[in-house]
């Protein structure tokens, strides 16, 4: 029993996300015969995807400190890897919206602003420079404090802009504000947690 417990975790089930959301776009893209609206599909149950697997790894510091369990002690072990899953959900996400420009420029330009693309590139140099650093030997060469300060913003940042992403929908879309409880949750989770914490400590970028 603690065999099969211990399989799901660390590079496996990197690899099992990763798999898993590959074949789930592919197929929800074969609904529509790969048009555009399939890929827009994808675009949709990516962001969706993403924000799951953000969720999970930037809540996962402040889970395991309030509420130390099996599942929480779990998920703390294995945020690196949710945050590489989040970051391979992403990288998905943005093949299918450079899939999108090119099937239909017109639809793209219409759907998109100058606004979205400095604030999702920003978005995207964050997951790049967090994945990159994710590993061992790149969070030795920049040094603990760098790499602490690297994951704490850019975490926030993310936040910030999944709220947005969302947020800006729910006016037009009133079902779309179920998407920004969770990101409330992991907040006030967090912000619970550093009121707990001693002083002069933070509760870390999970």
């Amino acid at each position: 029993m603690p065999q099969r417990q211990n399989w799901f975790e660390g590079w496996r089930l990197l690899a099992a996300l990763a798999a898993s959301l590959v074949v789930l776009s592919l197929w929800i893209a074969s609904m529509r015969q790969f048009e555009v609206e399939g890929v827009r599909m994808v675009i949709r149950f990516t962001a969706r995807s993403s924000l799951l697997l953000f969720c999970l790894a930037f809540s996962a510091a402040a889970l395991a400190r309030l509420w130390p369990n099996a599942w929480t002690r779990w998920q703390r072990r294995n945020r690196r890897y949710l945050g590489l899953s989040f970051a391979a959900s992403h990288a998905i996400h943005a093949v299918a919206i450079v899939t999108f420009a090119r099937m239909d420029p017109a639809g793209f330009a219409e759907a998109t602003s100058a606004v979205s693309y400095i604030f999702g590139g920003i978005g995207y140099a964050c997951i790049i420079a967090m994945s990159a650093t994710s590993f061992d030997r790149a969070a030795v060469l920049i040094g603990p404090r760098t790499w602490r300060t690297l994951h704490l913003a850019g975490g926030y940042y993310l936040w910030f802009q999944f709220m947005v992403s969302f947020g800006k929908r729910v006016p037009t879309m009133p079902l779309y504000a179920a998407f920004l409880i969770p990101l409330l949750i992991v907040m006030t989770l967090r912000t619970i947690a550093m009121a707990r914490h001693p002083r002069g400590q933070t509760v870390a970028a999970g």
